[in-house]
């Protein structure tokens, strides 16, 4: 059973700093919650500061990478205390894998490292401290900086270990082909635009940002004169910076309303469990997840809105010649609300975290992908028996979900009034699935867990595996898994 949450005298308890703790009684927030959005604000000031007095071409990229490493270290401390020491250890560890591991096995030995030390952070934070002391969360950062040492370590093995035919097109295309100076690590790993709250992101991209290449590269990448541009654009952050902040304030007033108003104990209530019939539970669980989710699009969008006020996050520009500012967005709100399917929904919800998955682990394992992949994504958020229920859960609708598409989708695409009645039956039956599935990722305990699902009758399970056991899935979806190597393409080109 995972730990209880701190009593309430210690609610307001940190290991960072105490001076904005008059504010946190003032608001009833806790302390650490109210560090995490002052950092993160002060973040985005000193994010339109760093773009505008210390941009490439007023200083050199040492002086980029040094201040953005200063800040990101003090911000940690500010936030953490003593924690912080878990998250420089880190990184000082793995940087001693990068520069003495050969490039054969640097991607595994800063694998095991860092996933290792993370895991042992989080059982060692729950359950042999079980919070009796201090209520500050640390795993938040380790989590974003494992996720960097990871990818960075794939991506030198790429770079240095791999024939570059053996490559898929992305991986040829992230390769770091040069093993980072120690600056350019620490500035990668701990820079204050995403050392709080990610998102994770590829060092080519970060380091041509310090560098200032960051936006010329991506216009070259989609062609920028094919796009109706006669002179090379200079693409401004501050709209999209705007945007995000306001979806930021809406986020917040929907969980200081809505989240308060159905928090997730709602589900173990005696009405709930015994009284209420099973649609009005289906009904009140999708509400009370529903809730859950605006404190992810509030953190999540605020981080994308620090990154991009830096300068950091362009991604190109779209059919109808805007500027795109989405190359670190966590999340896509709009395409999660109105995801038709269990895939469209996982795509569209913290997205960087999926493509580290698909980088470190889908892409490469040679067995059982899908199943090895939650595995991992379980492992990497912790170790509340919540998130197993969830990730082992998701793994089996997500099979359902696509042996169901690919053998009965078809059947709707006759006409458009089909189609849309398709569409919205998926959508109801998608965004229902969704809420029974995390449910415990966000209860964590077993008890509540095991209490949730039997009042609901263990109805998605049951439908579920009934459906992977006895509806095939079609040969032709398996061959789509795996992207294809430049050799491969090279072959096709020349039959």
């Amino acid at each position: 059973m995972a730990a209880e949450p701190p009593p309430p005298s210690l609610s307001h308890r940190t290991t960072g700093s105490t001076c904005l703790h008059p504010l946190s009684e003032l608001l009833g927030i806790p302390l650490d919650q109210v560090n995490f959005v002052a950092c993160q604000l002060f973040a985005l000031f000193a994010a339109f500061w760093f773009r505008i007095y210390l941009s490439p071409s007023k200083t050199s990229s040492d002086v980029r990478h040094a201040f953005a490493t200063i800040f990101g270290i003090y911000f940690v401390i500010f936030c953490f205390g003593w924690y912080s020491i878990h998250l420089f250890v880190l990184v000082l560890m793995c940087y001693a894998i990068m520069v003495t591991a050969s490039v054969s096995n640097v991607h595994r030995y800063s694998f095991f490292v860092a996933m290792g030390y993370l895991t042992i952070c989080h059982i060692s934070r729950i359950y042999i401290f079980h919070y009796g002391i201090l209520t500050t969360d640390f795993s938040g950062p380790l989590m974003i900086v494992t996720q960097k040492i990871t990818t960075l370590a794939f991506q030198v093995h790429d770079g240095l270990g791999r024939r570059a035919e053996d490559l898929s097109s992305e991986q040829h295309r992230l390769a770091v082909k040069v093993k980072p100076s120690f600056l350019e690590y620490l500035s990668y790993l701990l820079n204050f635009m995403s050392v709080i709250a990610g998102p994770c992101n590829n060092f080519k991209d970060y380091v041509a940002f310090i560098e200032g290449r960051h936006i010329h590269m991506k216009l070259l990448e989609v062609n920028w004169k094919q796009k109706g541009f006669h002179n090379f654009p200079e693409p401004s952050p501050t709209g999209a910076v705007i945007q995000k902040l306001c979806i930021t304030l809406v986020s917040l007033l929907l969980f200081l309303t809505l989240t308060k108003a159905f928090p997730v104990t709602f589900l173990l209530s005696d009405w709930f469990v015994y009284k209420a019939n099973f649609l009005t539970r289906l009904c009140y669980l999708y509400v009370v997840m529903q809730a859950s989710k605006p404190k992810y699009y509030f953190a999540w969008t605020l981080a994308d809105a620090v990154n991009n006020a830096a300068g950091f996050g362009f991604s190109g520009v779209d059919k109808n010649g805007h500027f795109c500012w989405d190359l670190l967005s966590n999340l896509n709100i709009w395409k999660i609300e109105t995801a038709t399917s269990f895939k469209m929904y996982l795509e569209n919800w913290n997205i960087q975290t999926a493509t580290w998955l698909k980088c470190v682990c889908y892409e490469r394992v040679p067995w059982y992908p899908t199943v090895l992949t939650f595995i991992l994504s379980a492992l990497w958020h912790g170790v509340y028996p919540g998130y197993y229920f969830t990730f082992l859960t998701g793994t089996l609708v997500t099979l359902a979900a696509r042996a169901v598409r690919n053998n009965y989708r078809h059947y709707f695409l006759s006409s458009k009034a089909v189609k849309v009645a398709y569409d919205v039956v998926t959508w109801a039956v998608t965004q229902l699935a969704v809420s029974y599935t995390v449910a415990p990722f966000v209860m964590l305990a077993v008890e509540p867990t095991i209490s949730l699902y039997k009042s609901m009758y263990f109805y998605l399970h049951i439908i579920s595996l009934l459906i992977v056991l006895f509806l095939p899935i079609k040969p032709q979806v398996q061959t789509q898994r795996r992207p294809q190597t430049l050799n491969s393409v090279n072959k096709k080109k020349a039959e």
